[in-house]
């Protein structure tokens, strides 16, 4: 999966969303609770494993995504972009101020070990 190089290199804090709805608009957060941070090298593994993620082709199931990671430079201002993941359609939908619309939609493998990983690493963090 391709993340915006730019704002990849000025990630220090990554925030992970449990999505509770899908937004209305496509250009607003995914509404949701933050269930942690990732800061430091915690992050910087995130980010790899989110790049290293295998394409696939896209399954219909509405797009319902569970989860979503909001990236963050050091202003902790606005999200640099936000990734929400449905791993049933295998999309990942992706907005932001660094996110060029080349990025915004692009399809990975849910049974590949990193996306079972970062599966894994989310639930682990579920309230």
């Amino acid at each position: 999966m391709q993340l915006p190089a730019e704002a990849v290199t000025a990630t220090v804090l990554i925030e992970v969303v449990r999505i509770s709805a899908v937004p209305t608009r496509r250009d607003v957060p995914y509404p949701g609770t933050a269930v942690a941070h990732w800061a430091g090298s915690e992050a910087d593994a995130a980010l790899a494993l989110i790049e290293s993620l295998p394409g696939s082709e896209q399954h219909r199931c509405g797009f319902s995504p569970g989860w979503s990671v909001r990236a963050y430079d050091d202003s902790l201002d606005l999200a640099l972009f936000e990734a929400a993941f449905c791993f049933t359609c295998h999309e990942v939908r992706m907005q932001g101020t660094a996110v060029p619309p080349t990025l915004a939609t692009q399809f990975f493998d849910p049974g590949a070990l990193p996306a079972r990983t970062l599966l894994s690493l989310f639930r682990k963090e579920a309230p």
